[in-house]
């Protein structure tokens, strides 16, 4: 039986076949995605033929798409680029500008 090392070691991140953290994730949850849709579409009556044909297309082009995230962004750059796109472009200030400058007195609590 095949030996397949899971994790390198304590502090270190999971890695499969190359794959590293989130992608794995997101290997693993794809595939079963695909596999419920292969299933829902064979209890529906569709063609077993085009249900295996559609089965390995998908999991051929998600099994790509994967590995090709991990060499693009590696290990923490997906995280990295989905917190980009949370960033606010800018700030807006609709304080007036005498505002800005002068702060309001607080009130003194007696």
């Amino acid at each position: 039986m095949a030996k397949y090392p899971i994790n390198k070691g304590i502090g270190h991140s999971p890695e499969f076949k190359g794959l590293k953290s989130q992608y794995l994730f997101i290997f693993a949850g794809g595939l079963l995605a695909l596999f419920v849709l292969f299933v829902i579409m064979y209890m529906a009556g569709i063609d077993q033929w085009v249900c295996i044909g559609f089965g390995v297309t998908c999991a051929s082009v998600l099994v790509w798409v994967t590995f090709r995230l991990n060499a693009k962004y590696g290990e923490w750059g997906l995280m990295k680029l989905q917190a980009l796109r949370r960033h606010p472009r800018y700030i807006i200030s609709r304080k007036s500008f005498l505002r800005l400058i002068c702060p309001t007195p607080k009130k003194r609590s007696v």
